[in-house]
């Protein structure tokens, strides 16, 4: 049974975010992208759960997040908010669905918002993306943002590592994040950059800096759940702390089971009807 009571805290909104920010309570995020998922990590006592593009790779089996369509983001979505009570509800937009065309971006936004009944919607980038962001929370949808390394342009970096180590492209994270902020954005996401810089980000901005690989000055911290959970056993960078080891688990469970089955010891005789 779980330790957190549902009863205790009322449902997280960005305002509620922005609130936890100012009283120094951190925020504790992780994915889902399926109702039973949710429903654990919901009475867990998580804040905010993001419906992350990441399922192209958990869900899928794809190596990038790139493949995934607003039509999956949509479904996994949907399983999410009914398995939520308590947390916010925050859905990627997919690649491909906002960055070129302001309209476009906003019709996405717009269904993901009434089709799955999220909280909000996270877009990936900055200055190159402001005007899809801007139509998007004149329509009055929540938008997080999410700068540093941004896995939907992975094919432009060449790979997965820290981003924002140099000057220039530090400045520009900086320029950037001050200009999500001042738009209006509920939140950023700052993923795999130096801790010195997303320390000095959060200290910037007004509104909550969730961080993933990113240090722990920030105001939040955000996991892959099947990562943390040792579900996904190939994939262990330096940020990524296991607090589980439930693939090795399931294996051996599901092994029994196959076992009991070809030695017809399941069902036995208080297992039938």
């Amino acid at each position: 049974m779980s330790s957190y009571n549902e009863s205790a805290k009322p449902k997280v909104t960005t305002a509620s975010l922005m609130k936890m920010k100012a009283s120094g309570e951190k925020i504790a995020c992780l994915t889902s992208y399926d109702f039973t998922m949710a429903q654990i990590v919901d009475g867990a006592g998580i804040d905010f759960i993001l419906v992350g593009d990441s399922a192209a790779n958990v869900m899928m089996g794809y190596d990038t997040t790139v493949p995934i369509t607003l039509d999956d983001m949509i479904t996994y979505a949907k399983g999410v908010v009914r398995g939520a009570k308590r947390a916010l509800v925050v859905v990627d937009m997919p690649f491909g669905y906002y960055q070129g065309c302001p309209d476009i971006a906003l019709a996405s936004a717009v269904r993901i918002m009434k089709e799955t009944g999220a909280g909000a919607v996270k877009m990936e980038g900055g200055s190159e993306i402001r005007e899809s962001i801007s139509r998007i929370l004149s329509a009055g949808i929540p938008v997080c943002g999410h700068l540093g390394l941004t896995p939907q342009s992975v094919n432009k970096f060449g790979g997965y590592g820290v981003r924002a180590k140099g000057e220039a492209e530090a400045e520009k994270l900086l320029a950037d994040a001050r200009m999500l902020d001042e738009m209006g954005c509920f939140a950023i996401v700052l993923e795999k950059i130096p801790a010195a810089l997303a320390a000095r980000v959060t200290r910037e901005v007004s509104c909550p800096v969730i961080g993933i690989g990113a240090g722990s000055e920030v105001d939040g911290q955000i996991l892959v759940v099947q990562d943390m959970l040792g579900m996904n056993r190939g994939f262990s960078p330096k940020f990524m702390r296991r607090y589980g080891d439930f693939g090795d688990q399931m294996e051996q469970a599901l092994s029994r089971y196959v076992d009991n089955v070809k030695s017809v010891d399941f069902p036995n005789e208080s297992e039938q009807y």
